[in-house]
């Protein structure tokens, strides 16, 4: 491929031609490893009638762990993650494929822009798949990779022409080209940045209707792409917003940072630093694990090193840093920190993480950035939105007992309007009378596990259980919030989903994928545990606690425990949380049953605490919120409600709670 200048050159003047090797990522894995070690015999354009690899994690392309540097070394770790895995550390590196080739939903699951310079620094200048997951896709797009769904485009590529750039980009609105041709997005800014040719050419709609999360961007459009009178945000197309919050932790910190003194300077400070914050949340338990694998010291210093850059990336910002417990962990899970004490209504909240989504809860347009973003948003405060279709999930009636939020979420996975890749890119909005019967807690697990159907993020409107949720805050200066905030009645959405919740059942996503979710009652009764993991921003909060301890307290007034054999672990979200059981007291319940509680992490969800497994053999349930192919260790991890969760952990197998008891079946 010709270099894409990041300053200069128009998209009609660039030309991509086939000059490197093709890496076909076959749902076969012997297929894969083939076509790396040089065995392999078939073209790629034989390879592309094979089916294709699906549902590609960034935790595979990345594991968490390599996620410990942020240079060149990441290209040595490229796709180390890959379930079924053929190959060793440094072969896609070394085959050096200029074009990289999947299927459906390409870079699903975490937000880490590591997983793209993984790819960057082992060649790749072209991706291709079947469709891609929106932060994947943008971070592609913000450092210069190509991506594209058009397998013509790739099929004129394989027959040796030479294209022009605009035939990768036909899908792309205008503004995404833009940054495309100018070879990411600080190359992008320093061209509109004042100055002639920096104003930036969007389209809009006449005035019409808006929905919730059309009403947020309308009203935080930056000025560099002001809104004409009587016109409205077009769905598809980009703007830059101006952010309310702005959030990182340490994993990302230290490549934001080094992108953000190398595009504006050694001096350049952050806008409006006091809605900045930084969280020491991913890796503060990391050394309990890391100590007993290989090359664990150079790990654990790794990890010192983040939260040093951190810190000091922090203090001389003058941000807020959220960093370790003076009892140990964390003060907060960065989402949960975020919930209880900063999001509000209408905001515009961004974070390094792609369960930023949690913040919608409260009716905030909350989504997931990369490095790239993060570090030009604390330049600029701006994050470039391209205005999502919204599903409209209508809720009806209420849960049934021994019945929660989580099991209603892998329920939508499984839901025909909502399953494969039908809700890429969009926004669930959950309305409807069955609203009022769920708490903040229960709300928040449903938009935290929103990215898992593939969505940009979900939100409620604000309303009575909102209020009284922020009324307890003593943060004055953040209390309020755009209350009238709702949807117009003729608003329009992409689809309505109605969901009546006396229907919905205990659910069990099996192994790979949350998206794998079945109801717990279809799954063979004698899936032994070797550990159960009631933790993280999904399963960490204070009605979790109240999950947790019903099931536990069941349990002890019939002289049940946790029987040997079985390492059972409860995690809080924040001290807030860690009080709020204490004083309950449920930590005493825990321990007392055979439960061991831990202090604030992301912990075994990350795979960097104690609950993660160590042997591809282990199985463990979980509360947390995915089980990609090596997100909490090799074993097999099954996600599931706090109740299950609790359930199983006493039963010593996956368990629904009355078939602890003995009293009933398992759903």
């Amino acid at each position: 491929m010709r270099p894409l200048s990041e300053t200069t050159g128009t998209a009609d003047r660039q030309t991509i031609r086939l000059h490197g090797d093709v890496l076909v990522i076959t749902e076969d894995p012997e297929l894969l490893g083939a076509q790396l070690d040089g065995s392999g015999v078939r073209t790629p354009a034989e390879l592309l009638r094979e089916p294709l690899r699906d549902n590609i994690s960034t935790d595979e392309i990345i594991p968490g762990w390599c996620c410990y540097w942020y240079d060149e070394k990441l290209g040595d770790y490229s796709y180390l993650g890959l379930r079924d895995r053929k190959f060793g550390e440094g072969a896609v590196k070394r085959f050096a494929p200029q074009i990289i080739v999947s299927g459906e939903a390409k870079g699903c699951g975490s937000s880490r822009e590591h997983a793209v310079y993984a790819e960057k620094y082992a060649g790749v200048q072209l991706v291709f798949a079947r469709s891609f997951e929106r932060i994947y896709q943008q971070n592609c797009r913000n450092v210069g990779i190509i991506t594209c769904d058009d397998f013509d485009v790739l099929t004129a590529l394989l027959d040796g022409q030479e294209l022009p750039l605009e035939a990768f980009t036909r899908s792309a609105n205008h503004v995404e080209r833009a940054i495309i041709d100018l070879g990411g997005l600080f190359g992008f800014n320093r061209l509109h940045r004042g100055g002639p040719g920096s104003a930036i050419r969007t389209a809009f709609d006449g005035g019409r209707p808006l929905n919730i999360v059309e009403k947020i961007v309308q009203s935080r459009l930056s000025s560099r792409n002001p809104l004409p009178a009587d016109a409205s945000v077009r769905i598809g197309e980009s703007y830059f917003v101006e952010t309310d919050v702005r959030f990182s932790h340490e994993y990302v910190t230290p490549m934001a940072a080094g992108m953000f003194e190398q595009q504006f300077g050694e001096g350049a400070e952050l806008t409006d630093p006091g809605s900045c914050y930084f969280f020491q949340d991913h890796l503060s338990l990391a050394d309990q694990v890391l100590s007993g694998r290989p090359r664990g010291l150079e790990l654990i210093e790794r990890v010192q090193g983040l939260g040093r850059r951190q810190q000091e990336f922090a203090s001389l910002s003058k941000g807020h840093f959220v960093g370790p417990s003076a009892t140990g962990g964390s003060r907060a899970i960065c989402h949960n920190y975020i919930l209880e004490h900063v999001a509000r209504p209408g905001d515009v909240i961004i974070g390094t993480d792609s369960h930023t989504c949690t913040a919608g809860a409260v009716g905030a347009f909350a989504f997931g950035v990369g490095a790239t973003d993060i570090a030009n948003a604390w330049y600029s405060r701006e994050i470039l939105v391209k205005v999502p279709a919204v599903i409209r999930i209508n809720l009806l009636g209420r849960l049934g007992e021994g019945v929660c939020a989580k099991d209603l979420m892998l329920t939508l996975l499984a839901h025909p309007m909502i399953e494969g890749s039908q809700t890429l890119g969009k926004v669930l909005l959950f309305t409807g009378p069955g609203c009022d019967g769920m708490n903040m807690d229960e709300r928040a697990t449903l938009c935290n596990m929103a990215v898992e159907a593939g969505g940009m993020t979900a939100l409620f409107e604000p309303d009575p259980v909102t209020q009284e949720h922020l009324s307890h805050r003593q943060e004055a200066s953040r209390e309020s919030g755009a209350w009238d905030l709702a949807s117009d009645e003729s608003a329009s959405y992409s689809a309505v989903v109605d969901i009546t919740l006396d229907t919905v059942q205990p659910m069990v996503a099996l192994p790979g994928d949350p998206r794998n979710s079945v109801p717990l009652s279809s799954v063979d009764s004698h899936v032994k545990v070797d550990k159960v993991y009631g933790g993280s921003c999904t399963g960490g909060k204070a009605h979790d606690m109240d999950m947790y301890a019903s099931v536990f307290e069941l349990a002890r007034s019939r002289g049940l425990a946790v029987p040997a054999g079985v390492q059972a672990y409860i995690q809080v979200g924040s001290e807030s949380v860690m009080r709020y059981a204490t004083e309950r007291g449920y930590i005493s319940l825990f321990e007392e049953v055979g439960v061991q509680v831990l202090p604030p992490s992301c912990g075994a969800c990350i795979n960097a605490g104690p609950g993660v497994s160590e042997t591809p053999d282990e199985v463990t349930v979980s509360a947390q919120n995915r089980n990609f192919p090596g997100r909490s260790g090799p074993g097999r991890v099954y996600l599931a409600s706090p109740y299950v969760v609790a359930a199983t952990a006493i039963a010593g197998h996956l368990s629904s709670v009355d078939a602890m008891l003995g009293t009933g079946a398992r759903s």
